[in-house]
């Protein structure tokens, strides 16, 4: 099993959408988690709404650090992504077992403006764009591919995507 931490600051919208993702897409192939930097004390309502439409168990969800994941006793992280510039410019821990991290940016949708409707839309766009890449992800062959390949793949799924 692979296990793969997405990272952003609040670990409240993009980080919680992908490790959604990944769980629901995956199937037993990959384990997501999230967490941030600064983490808020609770996830974003959209987001928790996406996931409860997806069948996912939010029971799993909060707002974690990811001092959480830098800890002896954490799962250990095979992949790192922040998917937040912000979280991305940060002096991340130092991991246990070093690795790989790549960055995926995207923009945050719960600074969008407007009603509830025009930030759902924004969480919608989110998923749009990062579901092709998660499902690109789940089709490489991880276990068989060096670092250096990997990473080179983990960059061309965010740029050619």
């Amino acid at each position: 099993m692979i296990n793969i931490l997405f990272l952003c600051t609040h670990n409240s919208a993009r980080s919680v959408i992908a490790e959604v993702l990944l769980n629901t897409l995956a199937k037993g192939k990959f384990t997501g988690f999230s967490a941030g930097s600064s983490p808020k004390t609770d996830i974003n309502p959209i987001a928790r709404e996406i996931a409860e439409e997806m069948r996912y168990d939010t029971k799993k969800l909060y707002s974690k650090s990811w001092d959480e994941f830098a800890k002896p006793n954490a799962p250990k992280m095979h992949i790192v992504i922040t998917v937040c510039d912000s979280a991305a410019k940060e002096m991340c821990p130092i991991w246990p077992g070093h690795p790989l991290q790549v960055h995926w940016g995207f923009k945050d949708p719960s600074a969008a403006a407007g009603d509830k409707v025009e930030k759902r839309k924004a969480f919608d766009e989110l998923i749009k764009t990062l579901k092709p890449k998660i499902e690109k992800l789940i089709r490489l062959p991880v276990e068989t591919m060096d670092t250096v390949n990997l990473k080179f793949k983990l960059r061309e799924i965010y740029n050619n995507e």
